[in-house]
């Protein structure tokens, strides 16, 4: 059994590929299970198989607790901090190949709390990886794909946990746009070129230091392009974890 739990930010597609992802695995022969762990979630294009909602009501926490909507999702981050035995129990029962948990829509309440960590490992001993979603869209703009690789390396520091970046929503962009996109891993100066060409100021400067202090750390930013809707990336998605998590082999009890 492995874990991957899949993160990025609002909006990024985590549920998305959460559904798309688990279909395939089980029309692949692997048995692949869902965990939803947002609370907040109204709803999710597929059923999961272990839903934090069935125990942590968020209507309910902001009635006991005179809380508005962020506070009440703060406070259920923590409180399901308590819970993680118990759906580390049902886990194990479950006996799945492959468990995907789709975390918070908010990925503060996940990546950057001190429950977060403790939940991701207690659910289970099995090994573990991450999913960091990279919305390709949002990422088109230098700066903002800057942010996202510092925010996933921000996610590395936390869980330090077998990471994969995941370039989502890789249909809604022209192919020449999403190619430019995927160079940039390999290529600081392709990166740096771009972003003295479309940033200006104290933008482009910041932009490019930080750029030059992530490629610096040594880290990997190798980006699968993946998408939720058409199933395109995910055999190279899955081979990629496979890679990490079993040496190569299938995801198999």
């Amino acid at each position: 059994m492995v874990i991957v739990f899949i993160l990025g930010t609002a909006g990024s597609g985590k549920s998305l590929l959460t559904a798309t992802y688990s279909e395939w695995l089980k029309n692949n022969k692997q048995k692949a299970i869902t965990v939803n762990l947002d609370p907040g979630v109204v709803n999710l294009p597929y059923a999961p198989d272990i839903d934090i909602r069935n125990s942590i009501e968020l209507n309910q926490i902001m009635d006991e607790y005179n809380l508005g909507p962020n506070g009440a999702l703060v406070l259920a981050a923590d409180l399901i901090a308590e819970e993680a035995e118990r759906i580390g129990e049902e886990i194990e029962d479950l006996q799945a190949d492959v468990v995907l948990v789709d975390t918070p829509g908010q990925m503060e309440l996940f990546a950057f709390r001190a429950s977060g960590p403790y939940i991701a490992n207690e659910l289970t001993k099995e090994q573990k990886s991450i999913l960091y979603l990279f919305d390709a869209v949002f990422s088109f703009n230098p700066l903002n794909y800057v942010s996202n690789m510092f925010l996933s390396a921000a996610v590395y520091n936390r869980f330090f946990f077998p990471q994969l970046h995941v370039l989502s929503k890789y249909d809604l962009l022209p192919p020449e746009e999403a190619k430019r996109i995927l160079e940039w891993p390999a290529d600081p100066d392709a990166l740096e070129a771009v972003i003295e060409e479309k940033l200006t100021g104290t933008r482009m400067l910041l932009s490019r230091d930080m750029m030059r202090a992530i490629y610096g750390l040594g880290l990997e930013f190798e980006l699968i392009p993946v998408s939720g809707k058409t199933n395109e990336g995910l055999i190279s998605l899955s081979s990629a974890l496979e890679r990490i998590l079993t040496g190569g082999e299938k995801f198999t009890l």
